[in-house]
């Protein structure tokens, strides 16, 4: 495996930094204040390069979180995945799990300035990632952090003949630190709820979710949601601490994730919701016309 060497960037104007690794999946470890975090380390970067035990804020490709069987078809080509077997990893009931590429080491960095960081991953040169994907494309991360916020830009860009399905996504675990969790307090967009069942998948009924804000206490999340208007902005927030994510272009579905276990909480932009890939139900790269998402987090 390539040197996991970390690469900071610095905000012009405040003290904030972030930390990507690109050689372990370009993965951001760290989002900090000086020494005020605001990134759960849940148990690592090296569990996560070991074992896939995600922290910070991996992407989740080329699928968000879980697909319902060992497989999918778009249009004539049928895959099959399991878990265990080209990188893909299982959920407790074996369902394949937010896609290929934790820790994955081929990033190659393109452009590094004080506040940027751009990498990409050409998808045609891996054998195990066209396996379970057999899509030609190439990814495209770019990272901007200036006047307190983060941004993060996914192009895909198709380099065959074939259209790329987009339904990948991030999970940015964050806290808020030095206050109890049960004291934050979580502010959403309206939009729709996918109700699921006991496997965490979408069951096919939703009911309307209004938004506004709610004090996290005892309340424990794991639930999808489409219909996410483009510039939707969540908050999570506590004491004098505030982090609000916003979706840009390119992602009408979220999934929010805040465990009982564990003091963070995941505001997830998804370009397609629990399963699409499955389901039909998603977006196309197609050939010459790249399609880029974007989220942020500003810092407050």
């Amino acid at each position: 495996m390539a040197a996991v060497q970390p690469v900071t960037l610095h905000d012009p104007s405040s003290p904030l930094t972030a930390t990507y690794v690109p050689a372990a999946g370009m993965i951001c470890t760290s989002l900090a204040d000086e020494d005020v975090e605001f990134l759960g380390q849940r148990r690592g970067l090296q569990a996560y390069l070991t074992d896939g035990k995600t922290m910070g804020i991996p992407i989740l490709y080329p699928w968000a979180n879980r697909l319902s069987a060992n497989g999918y078809r778009v249009e004539d080509t049928i895959v099959n995945v399991t878990a265990g077997i080209n990188g893909v990893r299982g959920d407790a009931y074996g369902s394949p799990m937010h896609g290929v590429l934790a820790a994955n080491p081929d990033w190659q960095v393109i452009e590094h300035t004080e506040n940027t960081l751009t990498a990409a991953l050409d998808w045609d040169n891996h054998p195990r990632l066209l396996a379970t994907f057999p899509f030609p494309h190439r990814l495209t991360m770019a990272v901007t952090l200036a006047d307190r916020t983060l941004s993060v830009a996914t192009t895909v860009t198709a380099t065959a003949e074939q259209p790329v399905p987009l339904c990948y996504g991030y999970h940015p675990y964050l806290t808020i630190p030095g206050v109890p969790r049960g004291d934050w307090q979580l502010q959403t967009p309206s939009m729709r709820h996918l109700l699921v069942d006991e496997r965490g998948l979408p069951t096919g009924e939703s009911e309307k979710w209004p938004g506004g804000p709610r004090q996290l206490s005892a309340t424990e999340l794991d639930d999808g949601f489409d219909g996410v208007d483009e510039g939707a902005a969540f908050t999570l927030s506590g004491g004098t601490h505030r982090v609000e994510v916003t979706f840009g272009a390119g992602y009408p579905a979220a999934q929010l994730f805040a465990p009982l276990s564990d003091n963070v909480v995941g505001i997830e932009p998804m370009t397609a919701p629990t399963d699409a890939l499955r389901r039909g139900k998603y977006r196309m790269a197609a050939p010459g016309s790249p399609e880029t998402a974007i989220f942020s987090i500003k810092v407050g």
